[in-house]
């Protein structure tokens, strides 16, 4: 596997090896020794599963208590997948980073805790799976808006395209009044 540090270091980008033949192709998605020696760390509690159709943006979340890592990645279509540092004592906070994720390149994101994520669905539907290292907390859940002009997150939209929203997503907070982390 490669482990690729991203412009926010803490952010990992993994490309895993792949075995392929006529007969289709294995990849290990997880293994707890190499994804340590690459810089995840990481103990994992719970997995998820969503598909989303062509547009549909989901984010930017993150739960101020209990926070999560997430390992993420596309299993079905394609997604703009981004992750803003939200960490105020960090060099990198306010700062985002974004990846593509698509079934072809089988690429991962690591998305670790103290950053909010969020992804765009940029094929006309998409399967994502995420590993979290902490359970879903609904009442520590938060949302900034993603298209925040403070952090200028370059989604691939076409133009004059709005984003699919749920209320939750729409209703999100700019992120000067956003809660962050120490």
């Amino acid at each position: 596997m490669e482990f690729e540090r991203l412009s926010i270091p803490y952010v990992i980008l993994v490309r895993p090896r792949i075995f392929g033949d006529e007969r289709g192709f294995f990849l290990e998605s997880w293994e707890k020794r190499k994804f340590a020696a690459g810089g995840i760390a990481a103990d994992f509690v719970q997995d998820n599963h969503s598909r989303s159709v062509r547009h549909t943006l989901r984010g930017l979340h993150y739960q101020i208590e209990q926070p999560q890592g997430k390992l993420v990645r596309v299993v079905a279509g394609a997604v703009f997948d981004v992750a803003v540092d939200l960490r105020r004592s960090a060099p990198t906070f306010g700062q985002w980073v974004g990846a593509e994720l698509t079934a072809e390149n089988r690429h991962m994101l690591w998305v670790p805790p103290g950053f909010a994520h969020g992804f765009l669905v940029t094929s006309d539907s998409a399967d994502f799976l995420y590993k979290c290292t902490d359970y879903y907390a609904p009442q520590a859940e938060r949302s900034i808006r993603w298209d925040d002009p403070h952090l200028a997150i370059d989604w691939p939209l076409p133009s004059g395209i709005s984003p699919r929203l749920s209320g939750k997503d729409a209703a999100g907070v700019a992120f000067e009044q956003a809660e962050y982390f120490p």
